[in-house]
């Protein structure tokens, strides 16, 4: 960010002016060259420490060395975005992914040298011991078998300084230009120059400036203020991932941004939007009793699957999706799908498998594909109760069909421009499902 008035000079399209921005730029990142927090060098005999950190997004790590104070110092930083194979990773997996990582960039440094291992994943270590391993964690343990490391849990809160690396570079709703003009638009704010005037007169202690930038401090976090001429903007950016209703949307600003009054601007921007307007429909909401079905307190033992469509055909010539649910965490996997059949079904039950192993029951409609003998015989084989509802009666299967509900509108207002591209979105849209009982992405959970 500080540098962009300088990169922005490189581009072909605009004229090379170097006027008061890209001087401003230029001081300001030779000031930050030289401030903490810059790399030390590296010491021979000094104890070190790899600090890792993941998401689904991205991977970060950071390598540090003890000084002759007794802190400990930076040596060297990595920040890698994740492929999309690697997003597919199940959790226990992608915690582990940035130690690999890690390790091959700083092999140099802690090969032969014992080191510790500061992770948030207090089960790293039990999971690599772990007497049936999936083929990648097998190599990965092999791996690390060369390394002299000791592994420590440490607190999310406490590893801020790689959460940096692992989530800022790609967070859902901020991006450099929608950034790059907020920072310039706080400049001709009324509210904000006030705020900026309380804090030199020492009125206020809840906001920070920071390179003649205004951040909100909220719970150890640093928002960037948005002036009321860019509000709407970044509420649309996070609505448009998703267009989702109010509650998720502030969710997804409040990661970055702070202004007044935010709740009130977003429902007064999902109100007018568009898409919202032509695919949302009004559910009423029935009265009875509730008769869930009973589950084993424990994740993936039971799933509820179905199929979803037809939808408009892709040019891989997709038209539904397969959706498993676990019922104890209510995570979601979506699987595009060319066909309704028990092959298919039983060919995305398989890629389950060999991730988590098999459920101990599959509860689904009396679709052909779970009626059929091939089904059976598959559940049957791999011990898997089939419970199929009564036919009529899908609230029976009520876990997959809430989750329709919302999947089919987003869905389509995502591939609104071109309804054949709607498997696109698939990926995205599982990774930002989550459960509005908890608060917390199932991911997480």
């Amino acid at each position: 960010m500080i540098a962009r008035p300088l990169s922005d000079l490189l581009r072909g399209t605009n004229p090379f002016e170097f006027g008061h921005a890209q001087k401003v730029a230029f001081q300001d990142l030779k000031n930050a060259l030289s401030r903490e927090p810059v790399l030390h060098l590296f010491k021979e005999g000094a104890k070190l420490e790899l600090h890792t950190d993941a998401c689904k997004l991205g991977l970060g790590a950071v390598l540090l060395q003890q000084s002759e104070d007794g802190r400990f110092y930076p040596i060297h930083y990595m920040s890698k975005k994740t492929s999309i194979q690697e997003e597919k990773l199940c959790s226990y997996e992608l915690e582990v992914l940035p130690v690999i990582e890690a390790l091959k960039k700083f092999r140099n440094y802690l090969l032969g040298r014992k080191f510790r291992i500061q992770t948030d994943y207090a089960a790293i270590a039990k999971t690599l011991d772990k007497k049936e391993l999936t083929p990648k964690m097998a190599r990965w343990s092999i791996f690390l078998t060369d390394f002299d490391y000791e592994v420590v849990h440490r607190p999310a809160k406490q590893k801020q300084h790689v959460d940096a690396l692992s989530r800022h570079p790609v967070m859902l709703v901020t991006s450099d230009e929608l950034t790059y003009k907020i920072v310039n638009a706080q400049e001709s704010d009324e509210y904000i120059r006030t705020i900026k005037k309380l804090l030199q007169e020492g009125k206020t202690s809840e906001f920070i400036v920071s390179n003649k930038i205004l951040y909100k401090i909220s719970e150890d976090q640093e928002l960037l203020v948005v002036p009321e001429m860019m509000q709407v903007d970044v509420i649309k950016k996070a609505h448009s991932f998703g267009h989702f209703a109010a509650t998720k949307t502030e969710e997804l600003v409040k990661r970055d941004y702070y202004f007044p009054n935010m709740r009130r601007y977003i429902e007064n921007v999902i109100k007018n939007c568009v898409e919202c307007i032509l695919v949302n429909k009004k559910r009423g909401k029935g009265e009875g009793f509730l008769n869930p079905i009973p589950k084993e307190d424990v994740p993936l033992s039971t799933y509820h699957v179905d199929f979803i469509g037809p939808l408009p055909r892709t040019n891989k010539n997709y038209n539904h999706i397969f959706t498993v649910i676990d019922a104890f965490t209510k995570f979601t996997w979506l699987y595009p799908t060319q066909s309704t059949t028990a092959q298919e079904a039983i060919e995305r039950l398989k890629l389950q498998q060999k991730t988590f192993g098999n459920p101990s029951r599959v509860i689904s409609d009396k679709g052909g594909a779970f009626r059929s003998k091939e089904f059976e015989d598959y559940c049957a084989d791999e011990q898997i109760s089939n419970v199929q509802i009564t036919t009529g009666v899908p609230r029976g299967n009520g876990q997959v069909e809430r989750i329709h509900g919302v999947l089919i509108p987003v869905l389509t207002k995502m591939s609104i421009e071109d309804p054949t591209k709607w498997f696109k979105h698939v990926d995205s849209l599982q990774r930002t499902e989550q459960c509005a009982f908890t608060q917390y992405k199932v991911f997480t959970i």
